[in-house]
């Protein structure tokens, strides 16, 4: 699959020289001199379904803005209640609870939960206010969540109540749309975006494969690993995560 710009190639090109001059500018804006107050650090917001969406789609994006200097903040819209057979909502809530905490940990973002229920997720007035009030109260410089075409309804809910809420809040920061195993759950996604997580993909699998409960890392090989191969292969580089921005936000360059 190919870009909606003029070819992967000549946007991975662009996108590197871009991305440099940003990481750059970051970093001097982060030099403090003396008598001068700290700068604000700049943050992105990742919203996703269950634990293990925000990691396994792109954990290696979110650890390229840590280690540039962002905080990092991942929202889950539940606590991935429904998605250990054979155990209780609360039980498995515990155990996913724990893992996304540790995933967070390893990657040195903030987990924070929108309080919904695995495969009971609403899209009603009452949500979209809720959703509101967190990404109002977070106030990211960037935010990234589920496209919302896609197999399954807690995914398309999340996008929904973000989108949402990103409206009504004027629009004020850039969107990107992430998938989640292309083809099985993501369904037509064309990317405009890619970041090369190459020097971060390792840290990336071991925030991963903390999702002990999901069997990740037996499952790896299957959606997520060829998907980093194949966005790789489409930025001219080792391994790749892959976005669509939002055209009716502000205009952005990934890093």
């Amino acid at each position: 699959m190919k870009g909606t710009k003029s070819g992967a190639a000549s946007l991975s090109r662009g996108f590197t020289r871009r991305a440099l001059s940003g990481l750059l500018a970051s970093a001097s804006a982060s030099i403090v001199l003396a008598g001068q107050s700290a700068p604000h650090q700049r943050k992105i917001l990742v919203a996703g379904g269950h634990p293990d969406d925000p990691e396994t789609s792109c954990g290696g994006t979110i650890l390229r803005y840590v280690d540039a200097g962002y905080e990092a903040v991942v929202l889950y819209l539940t606590r991935g209640e429904a998605g250990i057979e054979g155990v209780s909502h609360q039980e498995a809530a515990r155990i996913r609870t724990a893992e996304a905490e540790k995933a967070c940990k390893l990657m040195k973002a903030r987990p924070i939960f929108a309080g919904q229920i695995d495969g009971s997720s609403e899209v009603t007035p009452a949500r979209y206010a809720e959703m509101r009030v967190i990404l109002e109260k977070e106030a990211p410089d960037l935010v990234f969540t589920h496209w919302p075409l896609d197999t399954h309804r807690d995914h398309r809910h999340c996008a929904n109540l973000v989108l949402d809420a990103w409206f009504n809040l004027g629009r004020r920061q850039p969107l990107f749309y992430y998938e989640v195993a292309t083809g099985n759950q993501t369904q037509v996604f064309r990317p405009t975006d890619y970041v090369d997580i190459t020097a971060t993909v390792e840290r990336k699998h071991e925030a991963c494969f903390v999702h002990v409960s999901q069997k990740i890392r037996e499952n790896y090989g299957r959606n997520h690993g060829p998907m980093e191969r194949f966005r790789g292969l489409e930025a001219r580089c080792g391994s790749a995560e892959a976005f669509i921005r939002h055209v009716q936000g502000p205009g952005a360059v990934l890093i």
